[in-house]
């Protein structure tokens, strides 16, 4: 940094003085996210050692449970290249470069990406992701407004960062929702718990109004102004978007990659599959799926280019952005196994040690807090939000029914938390950071100020909100006739 952006980033008042300090720490400090992700399996390793757990046990969880999220990093790898493609189609890229253009000063349009992400969140997170980068990489290439390229690509995040579980998209709400998802063991304890008893309670929208409110407030207020700004270009970022210009066809065998035809019958044949579902299953189910989710903007992405040498041309561009995601996302997945499963003195896990702990100083009202914190905790080091609910709800949803805490809301309490470690982890972060061309120390100056100012909000909120609510006995099912 000059020496006259470092005067003008020591001029800076409040939450830019507390951001821009951050931010220099963590680009000093921070290590790539292949390395946090090296160190976390390292540390739960560790850490299970001391439990008393075997090398043995502790060597076989690892390696047993690296491959565990495979369907997961497709699934991660292809919301990355099915929202690039979609986005770089000439109508969704002109769409994008329209709402670029609509922020007339930096804070602003810092302001303008957060909410916007967070509101497309609340539909699906993965579309979320892909659309914040997206706009902040479209304001970022405006010549007339100078805007920090970290600040714009950490409120890209914010979706990710704030509300996206307490969405259609939530997994544990998902899950819960769905007799057929759940685990017999866990539906014998949970029951099944709609949509109306979690994120369709007015405690939870009203959780998610604040939460955007306090978000937005908070990325305008820590913007970057004058000499501290660092735009994609001070940071060596290339902001061309556009594909290269399909090659002429040169012999016959080629008119069907020239041509619409084929895109168009694959688009008709996944607009019946989806006129289908909607008139089969569940309406929220449909909607909430990352694997619908996934096929339509693939099949979308293609109608879009509108022949298949456009399209695979896109995707061609596309794929190198899912190379983190693939090496890192297997590690992820390790380290969750030898939290769960490699067992130490007196056959427990460090999962159930720390569920335990918790649980026992959160007798009376401290309930809600003290799973707000474990939930917090445990995400820093499992960082996924349907498979952690799996390992995390037997216990907890047990310890609600003993304490008599409303179900419910105790799902809402965990979705609530869960987005808070994404701040500063950056697991979730990687599919933004290949869209943005930008490494995850760029980003966690500021997002780790919205996790500072979040943190005691969320642990207000799910204790206030959760005196509102009265327990109600699990529903279990009936089982399906023979």
């Amino acid at each position: 940094m000059s020496t006259a952006t470092q005067r003008s980033a020591g001029s800076e008042r409040g939450l830019a003085r507390v951001a821009q300090a951050l931010a220099r720490w963590t680009e000093k400090w921070f290590p790539d996210a292949y390395i946090f992700a090296l160190g976390g399996v390292v540390l739960v390793a560790l850490a299970a050692f001391l439990n008393g757990s075997s090398p043995q046990a502790v060597v076989d969880s690892f390696g047993d449970g690296f491959w565990d999220l495979t369907a997961f990093t497709l699934q991660m790898s292809m919301v990355v290249l099915t929202g690039y493609v979609v986005a770089t189609s000439p109508p969704v890229a002109r769409l994008i470069a329209r709402l670029g253009r609509v922020p007339q000063a930096p804070a602003t349009a810092v302001s303008f990406v957060a909410f916007l992400s967070m509101s497309v969140s609340v539909l699906n997170w993965g579309l979320s992701i892909v659309f914040g980068g997206l706009l902040a990489r479209a304001i970022a290439r405006r010549r007339d407004l100078q805007v920090d390229y970290r600040a714009l690509g950490a409120a890209a995040f914010m979706g990710l960062g704030a509300v996206w579980a307490l969405g259609l998209s939530s997994s544990a709400a998902q899950l819960q929702a769905t007799a057929a998802s759940l685990p017999p063991a866990l539906l014998q304890i949970t029951g099944v718990l709609d949509f109306g008893k979690t994120i369709f309670t007015w405690q939870s929208m009203l959780t998610c109004l604040i939460l955007i409110a306090l978000t937005t407030l908070i990325a305008h207020l820590s913007a970057p102004r004058g000499g501290a700004i660092r735009t994609a270009e001070d940071l060596g970022v290339d902001l061309n978007d556009q594909p290269e210009p399909a090659s002429k066809r040169e012999r016959p065998g080629e008119w069907l990659e020239y041509s619409a035809i084929l895109p168009a019958l694959i688009g008709l044949l996944t607009a019946g599959w989806l006129v289908s579902s909607f008139l089969t299953k569940p309406f929220l189910s449909v909607i909430s799926s990352l694997n619908a989710y996934l096929l339509v903007f693939l099949v979308l992405g293609l109608v879009l280019h509108r022949t298949p040498r456009n399209f695979l041309q896109a995707v061609t561009k596309a794929v190198p952005a899912t190379a983190g995601i693939l090496v890192q996302f297997p590690l992820y997945a390790a380290m969750a196994a030898i939290l769960t499963e490699a067992e130490g003195s007196g056959g427990t896990t460090l999962s159930e040690h720390l569920a335990g702990f918790f649980t026992e100083i959160g007798s009376g009202g401290a309930f809600a807090v003290v799973i707000a914190i474990y939930t917090v905790i445990l995400g820093i080091f499992v960082p996924s939000g349907g498979g952690k609910w799996l390992v995390e709800a037997p216990y907890v949803m047990q310890s609600a029914t003993d304490v008599e805490m409303n179900l419910g809301w105790t799902v809402q309490i965990y979705n609530i938390s869960e987005a808070l470690p994404n701040l500063i982890n950056p697991f979730f972060m990687l599919p933004l950071l290949a869209v943005l061309k930008l490494r995850a120390r760029d980003l966690v100056g500021f997002t780790f100020l919205q996790f500072i100012i979040h943190l005691p909000v969320v642990l207000l909120l799910v204790w206030l909100l959760g005196m509102t609510f009265t327990f109600e006995p699990p529903v279990i099912p009936e089982p399906a006739a023979p």
